[in-house]
This record gives structure tokens, C-alpha cells and sequence, in this order.
């Protein structure tokens, strides 16, 4: 999905406050988009693929919520026309959740 690579861009090689971004992780029997192991924390870019699949990705969310991890969902649409703005939100979550910046650096 060009928005995952879109996304994937803004975060591979640890450009994204050094943080290790792994792209589409396996876990459990569920593919995820992002993980960030050292956060538990899943990032899901949700594009045409999850139409008419909502009890399949509830199912799957609460599997991963389950199992400690956090789950952050993105628009397929905001990651290509608002990316700079989703940036921000994730960085945003990150240091609300997680703590902040100077954790991560």
C-alpha cells in the first residue's frame, strides 16, 4: 500500500527520534504493519483493506491489546495528504504514552 511506504519513509533507519521501526511484523497469527518493540507499540495504516473487515481488526486488536501492546491506527488518506500532521499526532502519542523525547534519543 503506497501509504505504508509513504510512512515507512518518514521512519526506517531510525530517522524518527531514533526509534527502530519494523514493517510488516509478525505477531502472534497477525500481520502488523509497524511495530516498535522497544515501545510495545503497533502503528496500523488503515486503508481500503479494512473495509467490511471491522470484526476481523476488533478481533485482532484485542489480541494485541491482550498481549501489553498499544495499539495506534493511521487513515490510509491522512498519511497521504496530511503526513506532516500525522507526524506530529504519532510524536505527539509517543510522549503521552511513552514519555518524552529525550527518552527516545
Amino acid at each position: 500500500m503506497l501509504s505504508e511506504v509513504i510512512f515507512w519513509l518518514q521512519v526506517h533507519k531510525g530517522i524518527f527520534w531514533k526509534i527502530d521501526f519494523d514493517r510488516q511484523r509478525i505477531i502472534g497469527n497477525y500481520i502488523v504493519d509497524f511495530y516498535v518493540k522497544t515501545l510495545g507499540l503497533v502503528i496500523e495504516i488503515d486503508g481500503s483493506s479494512h473495509h467490511n473487515k471491522e470484526d476481523y481488526d476488533q478481533k485482532r486488536e484485542d489480541y494485541l491489546i491482550a498481549l501489553g501492546l498499544k495499539v495506534y491506527r493511521i487513515s490510509d488518506l491522512r498519511v497521504k495528504h496530511d503526513l506532516s500532521n500525522v507526524m506530529k499526532e504519532l510524536e505527539r502519542y509517543i510522549v503521552d504514552e511513552f514519555g518524552n523525547k529525550e527518552t527516545f534519543i
